[in-house]
């Protein structure tokens, strides 16, 4: 490594106070400036893309060190992170061990429980007795394992068969056989499991980690509650951007180039346009009711924005609600019903609001003319029936697309306030030729 005088060292609290906003090369040349203890750390705690990028700029003897410093599921992330022709040259920086490690997670999906397992888990026989098990672990702790959280029970085939606290385990009798202090009630996972669904295992059960095993029950591995973290804030920002209407990125804000990030927001928002135009178009479709009777015009931004926003708020509650577990498809029914409560009720509110706002507006500046109680009640009764159609139709989009296997998140606001924009129209102007037929309309 390239030696960094001592007065020129910086704190690793300094350097994540101004990480984002420093170049690829002004990064590296800033982690070197840590001091050893600092960078292990800082290192560790980096992203697998600012890891990945770290490393594509170091020198090979640099690059050799930093590779052999990582877990083999930490290993695995930053592979996962580069081109696929630099993929083979970074694994043979890796020790034979590490190495097959490496490649046997690498054979997983990303978004897999097997993609996130760390192969590196303390391991017992249940014929040991608690002392054995005690100096066995031991060695294992001197030679290759990263946290120990439990110790994992195996057979002769390596099929997991209990657990143990380490708590649990100090407390027995030294000549107690480990059979008599395991669980054999336990929590495990397929490795082909979605991190969503580990993350939600997590949850549920309150674990420090949870075992990885195989369709034949051998043990693969074990996921940590720290890597759930990471797959928490990566999910919840996926639903954030989706809902936001646009792709997930595939990197943060700041590492997105212009044309991926151009390409991620400008599909979905070019939809959106298009689903827009249908606005024009109802819009032409009611242009002479317009020309007749203008001040229907003046409540248009009113109606279709009050719908939109009511849609938003429902399929945002139930998006969020489906990704904790609080709703399923099968509650469809029942959220249906309360949001039909809530559209009336909420319709209701807006109304008496619109309501008052038009009589102030006609008492002070007689703005809507001879027959402003008709107008009243035909926006008022447009509100009721616009908000109600926006709630259910947010409520029940998340289950529409979620039954058809797409992810619920896609039901963003923007879709939802353009789908309910043009049904608003249709809903306002027949109620408009209903309550209004004869003298304006």
């Amino acid at each position: 490594m390239q030696s960094v005088d001592v007065a020129d060292r910086i704190t690793a609290e300094d350097l994540r106070g101004v990480w984002s906003a420093l170049h690829p090369d002004e990064r590296v040349e800033a982690f070197r400036m840590l001091n050893p203890e600092d960078g292990d750390d800082f290192f560790q705690a980096l992203t697998a893309i600012d890891q990945a990028e770290i490393i594509h700029e170091l020198t090979p003897g640099e690059r050799r060190l930093w590779m052999r410093f990582l877990a083999p599921d930490d290993a695995a992330d930053l592979l996962q992170q580069v081109p696929g022709e630099e993929r083979s040259a970074l694994l043979e920086l890796l020790d034979d061990s590490a190495r097959r490690e490496v490649k046997a997670l690498l054979a997983y999906a990303e978004d897999e429980a097997g993609g996130l397992m760390s192969p590196r888990f303390a391991r017992i026989r249940a014929e040991m007795t608690v002392d054995e098990a005690i100096r066995y672990l031991r060695r294992q702790i001197q030679t290759h394992l990263e946290t120990i959280y439990y110790a994992y029970v195996l057979d002769a085939e390596q099929r997991l068969t209990g657990v143990v606290s380490i708590r649990e385990l100090f407390a027995g009798r030294g000549d107690m056989p480990v059979a008599d202090v395991m669980q054999r009630s336990l929590v495990s996972v397929l490795d082909t499991m979605d991190q969503e669904a580990v993350a939600k295992l997590f949850a549920q059960h309150d674990l420090m980690a949870i075992p990885v095993v195989d369709a034949e029950g051998r043990m693969k591995g074990i996921v940590t509650v720290d890597d759930i973290v990471d797959v928490v804030q990566e999910e919840a920002t996926e639903d954030i951007q989706k809902i936001g209407g646009m792709q997930a990125l595939d990197a943060p804000y700041l590492q997105t180039g212009f044309l991926p990030m151009l390409k991620k927001r400008a599909g979905w928002l070019s939809a959106l346009f298009i689903g827009e135009t249908l606005t024009a178009s109802a819009m032409a479709h009611y242009e002479d009711e317009m020309q007749r009777a203008v001040v229907l015009a003046l409540f248009v931004p009113l109606i279709i924005s009050s719908g939109g926003n009511s849609g938003s708020q429902a399929s945002t509650l139930v998006i969020r609600a489906m990704a904790l577990g609080e709703v399923h498809l099968r509650d469809w029914w029942r959220i249906i019903r309360r949001e039909v409560s809530f559209g009336l009720a909420l319709g209701a509110v807006l109304a008496c609001i619109g309501l008052v706002r038009i009589l102030i507006w006609q008492a002070l500046f007689q703005t809507y003319g001879p027959s402003y109680v008709r107008v009243t009640f035909t926006v008022a009764t447009s509100l009721v029936g616009v908000v109600l159609w926006g709630t259910t139709c947010g409520s029940m989009l998340p289950f529409l697309l979620r039954r058809m296997g797409f992810d619920p998140a896609s039901a963003s606001a923007p879709f939802v306030a353009t789908l309910v924009d043009v049904s608003g129209l249709v809903i306002y102007f027949s109620v408009a030729q209903f309550m209004l037929g004869g003298i304006l309309v």
